[in-house]
């Protein structure tokens, strides 16, 4: 279980990247029914450090806290600055008894030092990940996911990647439910689809000729127990097939039948998590139309079966 979560800062640290990690697990939210964290904000040697933005924050605690912490998380930093090799350390020994472990942005390269990439999946920021993969030939580099997890390790790409990824591991460790309701809390959106290359190419700019998808994507969202074609969502945006998939792309990232995948599978783990229907019955209700199809595409984007998950949140609930 999540309780105790440790940021790592040294001079030239990002203050968005750093906020991130500090809005999601180091704002107090029990009077409010969230899971509470001890957090700490540490440096090498506890000493105030400066940051990107040129003003300085007293971190309160040296590197003490990383030793027991569940969450070691790391944010983004400035090139050229070194860094202290009392952090590589503790961060190479938190990987090593199975904490989990965060970058955010470019710190990433931070991990990649401490020996942490070699052979394992992550991702940075688009305009880094060519040079992650030339310092670190070892890692598995994803250049258009918005965050990686490796096992313990996960990496994600910039700043609001960042609060993709948190509230991944919220959701992992508290269920949907309270990774939803904090999500709201911070009006981000839960879960974003798609990868960087839809913040990197320049988007279908919206017109009277070709007006967002967002209503359409709405009556989705309330629809996704019906059977849904690209020719259906195409007609109902009064556009051609091809020019609907093009703009579809455009404006999520990624395909329409892998963006309605993917908000299946987050309404199973919901009804999973918070409802007492049998397998069989969230299939249907969640747009899969049999138990088979579920089961594969569920287990394939979240890394366990209908069941072992239930069973899994189901344990966790009153810790949580």
């Amino acid at each position: 279980m999540l309780r105790n979560v440790a940021v790592i800062v040294f001079d030239g640290a990002a203050a968005f990247e750093l906020g991130v990690l500090c809005e999601v697990f180091g704002t107090d939210r029990t009077d409010d029914g969230f899971p509470g964290y001890r957090f700490d904000l540490c440096s090498a040697d506890g000493k105030p450090v400066t940051t990107k933005s040129g003003f300085e924050i007293s971190p309160g605690a040296d590197l003490t806290p990383v030793e027991t912490a569940d969450l070691v998380a790391v944010p983004a930093h400035s090139d050229g600055f070194l860094i202290p090799p009392d952090v590589l350390e503790a961060v190479r020994r938190a990987d090593a008894r199975g904490a989990y472990v965060m970058s955010v942005c470019s710190g990433s390269f931070v991990l990649g030092e401490a020996g942490l990439l070699d052979g394992r999946d992550c991702t940075t920021h688009w305009k880094y990940v060519d040079e992650l993969q030339e310092r670190f030939p070892k890692a598995r580099v994803h250049c258009d996911s918005l965050y990686v997890q490796d096992g313990n390790l996960l990496t994600s790409a910039g700043t609001a990647a960042g609060i993709d990824a948190a509230l991944h591991l919220v959701r992992q460790e508290h269920g949907s439910a309270i990774a939803t309701k904090l999500a709201r809390r911070m009006v981000v959106p839960p879960h974003r689809d798609g990868g960087q290359r839809q913040f990197v190419e320049a988007p279908m700019p919206k017109t009277s000729e070709a007006p967002t998808l967002e209503p359409v994507l709405a009556w989705l969202m309330t629809h996704l127990h019906e059977t849904v074609t690209v020719d259906d969502l195409a007609a109902r945006a009064l556009m051609a097939p091809r020019t609907f998939a093009r703009r579809f792309r455009a404006e999520t990232g990624t395909t329409p039948h892998d963006w309605l995948t993917n908000q299946r599978v987050l309404l199973a783990r919901r009804l999973l998590e918070d409802t007492d229907l049998g397998v069989e019955a969230i299939a249907t209700r969640a747009g899969f139309g049999d138990t088979a199809t579920m089961r594969h595409h569920f287990t394939r984007r979240v890394g366990a079966t209908p069941q072992a998950y239930r069973t899994t949140f189901r344990e966790r609930e009153p810790a949580a």
